[in-house]
C-alpha cells in the first residue's frame, strides 16, 4: 500500500494507538483490543523490549486492509529502517532527525516526526514530513493546534501526550487531523482488562466522529 493511501487512511479513522508495553505478549495484546475497538492505526514504540518482534507478528497476522501498522518512539534511521524491514508502514518520532526523515522518503514509507514550536513544525514540513506529531500535547492542551495553525494554516498536526476521551473532541476541533493516544487508551492493559481498551477504543472514535460531524 502507498504511504498517501496509508497517511489518508489515518486522518480517515483519526486516531493512532499509542503501545507502549513491559513485554511482546502485552504489546500483542493491546494491539489485539484495539483493533477490536475500531482502532487500525497501531504504533508499537521501540520502548516496547523486542518492538521488531511484536511489529513482524502484527504484520504476519493481520493484512494490511486490517491494520495500518507503525513504528513510534524512533529516534535514529537505523531504528527506522529495522522497523521498515518488520513490516512498519509509518514511522512516528518524538522529535526531528533528518537522517530518519531522509530514510523514509528514500523508502516512501509515511513519516511524522515531533515537534512542539512553530519552528519546530517549519522545520519539520521543509524536511518532508507527512504530519507533524505535536508533542508533548499537555504542555499547551488543544489552544496549541491553533495558535500553530495561525501561521501555519496547511500544517498536518497530530497530538500526543494528553489526549484522553474527554478532550479528544476538542483536539479535532482545533484542528488536527489526527490524535495520538497511549495512556488513556490503553491502560486497561495495567489490570489485564483488554475488553476495556476496546471500549475505550470505540469512544474515542465516537467522539471524533462526533466533533467532525459524522454522526
Amino acid at each position: 500500500m502507498k504511504k498517501e493511501q496509508i497517511i489518508t487512511r489515518i486522518r480517515e479513522r483519526g486516531l493512532v494507538a499509542v503501545v507502549r508495553a513491559e513485554n511482546e505478549d502485552k504489546a500483542f495484546r493491546i494491539a489485539e483490543a484495539c483493533l477490536k475497538g475500531g482502532v487500525p492505526a497501531i504504533e508499537i514504540t521501540f520502548t516496547v523490549p523486542g518492538a521488531h518482534r511484536v511489529i513482524e507478528a502484527l504484520s504476519s497476522r493481520f493484512s494490511e486492509n486490517e491494520i495500518i501498522l507503525g513504528a513510534g518512539t524512533v529516534l535514529d534511521p537505523e531504528t527506522a529502517r529495522i522497523a521498515i524491514l518488520s513490516g512498519a508502514r509509518y514511522v512516528v518520532s518524538p522529535s526531528l532527525n533528518l537522517d530518519t526523515v531522509k530514510l523514509c522518503n528514500r523508502y516512501r514509507i509515511a513519516c511524522m516526526p515531533g515537534a512542539m514550536t512553530i519552528r519546530e513544525v517549519q522545520d519539520c514540513m521543509e524536511a518532508g514530513a507527512d504530519i507533524v506529531k505535536v508533542f508533548p500535547g499537555e504542555l499547551f492542551g488543544p489552544r496549541i493546534i491553533k495558535a500553530i495553525k495561525g501561521p501555519l494554516p496547511q500544517a498536518e498536526l497530530m497530538p500526543t501526550g494528553g489526549v484522553s476521551v474527554e478532550n479528544a473532541a476538542d483536539w479535532i476541533k482545533a484542528g488536527a487531523v489526527a490524535l495520538g493516544a497511549g495512556s488513556s487508551l490503553t491502560a486497561g492493559a495495567k489490570t489485564g482488562d483488554y475488553d476495556k481498551i476496546t471500549e475505550t477504543s470505540r469512544l474515542f472514535i465516537h467522539r471524533i466522529k462526533e466533533a467532525r460531524g459524522q454522526l
